[in-house]
């Protein structure tokens, strides 16, 4: 009996302990995630980084790294449509990958040409590659709004923007407005792209969305559009559909004129003894009274009678170009006074020294008279009537964002309903 008792004792503290005993812990193993840098897995590489010393060629750099010169001279010659070894330029930055080895020879060769773009240069195999890679950029919408105080630039300035914005700016306006002859308390309000690396490396910036610029009290809108598919060409229009990089008029007279004169720089007259005298301007004949046009938007320079040039109006359109009109009955525009294209400034004359009534069309470029039928102008033609539904569609909440100075836009219909009223 004791032995039974003994027996189930042993059993029972047996069971016990078993029911005590733990599972072993499972050990995770810990795989670490691959670093990927220009498509490379860094971790298979020795990674230097440096900077393009003064005076210092790729041929250098790779030689200290050891790269012997024939492999350089292979290396250049294979690379040289896409990559220039010669252009390296100092004070750039550059990325070695190098074998993970005693040796630590150069395997890649990374040169960043900025911000976004890089030049790859693999050379660790037998066939040699170079691409351009680009850094995955995040695109943000911006929209600012200032005032003139005394140029767009300062203005510009002021709210921290670059002047590569700037310029942008005075080329979508160029053929509109004259930025020397801005007042002050002139606004804009511009709608743009902003593009950055990981978030916050400032890369520069993207397209100019739209802009509004209200110049002496009327607005001058501008909306980035692409109406030709086919040929990827973007161009600036305004609210009506008009393109923005005007071209100019071909005649200054709109009906019922004929060109008598034409540019010509070796013209003989003969009541001057037939003695050259070279006629810079084309002449335009029309009935005295018949409406003179402006060929092109700009700022009246000068509006006065001068010698034989008669009464006349000069128009200064931007900093490349000009236009002048002589020999008016009547000037119906005054110094400083801004005129948009086929605004009437005058009326055909026989001021000054002329045989009969005509207008003479004289055209500067770079401050030289030049014939304008030579001249390779900017071509501008509004949308197409087809086309132009789209577009008033398209451009209804860029003018929502610009009149209400803000990003998000409403539905639809609210827009619909903001626009009717």
């Amino acid at each position: 009996m004791k032995k039974i008792i003994l027996l189930l004792a042993v059993i029972l503290c047996f069971s016990s302990c078993k029911k005590e005993e733990k599972p072993p812990a499972t050990v995770k193993k810990i795989v670490p995630v691959p670093k990927f840098r220009y498509g490379y897995n860094i971790d298979d590489f020795v990674v230097i980084q440096d900077t393009i010393k003064s005076g210092e060629s790729f041929g250098e750099i790779l030689d200290r790294h050891h790269v012997l010169y024939p492999k350089i001279n292979e290396i250049a010659g294979s690379i040289k449509e896409i990559f220039d070894v010669r252009r390296v330029r100092a004070g750039k930055p550059y990325t070695i990958l190098a074998s993970r080895d005693s040796l630590q020879e150069a395997q890649v060769f990374i040169y960043k040409n900025d911000k976004i773009r890089a030049t790859v240069v693999d050379f660790k195999d037998s066939i040699i590659k170079a691409h351009t890679y680009l850094q995955p950029i995040k695109t943000v919408q911006k929209i600012v709004e200032g005032k003139i105080y005394s140029s767009l630039s300062n203005s510009m300035d002021s709210l921290h923007l670059s002047p590569n914005l700037t310029n942008t700016v005075a080329d979508i306006y160029a053929w509109t407005l004259d930025f020397y002859k801005l007042q002050k308390g002139d606004s804009f309000k511009i709608i743009f792209e902003e593009k950055y690396i990981k978030d916050d490396l400032f890369a520069g910036y993207g397209e100019v969305k739209a802009a509004v610029f209200n110049h002496r009290g009327e607005d001058f809108y501008a909306y980035r559009y692409l109406a030709d598919s086919i040929k990827g060409i973007t161009e600036y229009y305004d609210t009506d559909g008009n393109m923005l990089r005007s071209q100019f008029l071909k005649s200054p007279i709109k009906f019922q004129y004929r060109i008598s004169s034409r540019y010509n720089l070796k013209r003989r007259i003969a009541y001057y003894g037939n003695r050259i005298r070279p006629h810079r301007g084309t002449d335009f004949a029309a009935n005295i009274g018949t409406p003179i046009l402006a060929t092109a938007s700009g700022t009246v320079v000068e509006s006065t009678r001068r010698g034989g040039n008669g009464k006349f109006v000069k128009i200064k359109h931007n900093s490349t170009y000009s236009t002048q009109y002589l020999h008016m009955k009547n000037r119906n525009v005054k110094k400083g006074q801004y005129v948009k294209q086929g605004a009437v400034i005058g009326w055909v004359g026989m001021t000054g020294n002329t045989g009969g009534p005509h207008v003479c069309y004289r055209f500067w470029k770079n401050g030289k008279e030049v014939d304008p039928f030579k001249q390779k102008l900017p071509a501008a033609e509004p949308l197409k009537k087809s086309l132009k539904p789209k577009y008033l569609e398209f451009i209804k909440p860029l003018k929502y964002q610009l009149d209400n100075n803000q990003l998000s836009v409403p539905e639809p219909e609210v827009i619909e309903s903001v626009a009717q009223n």
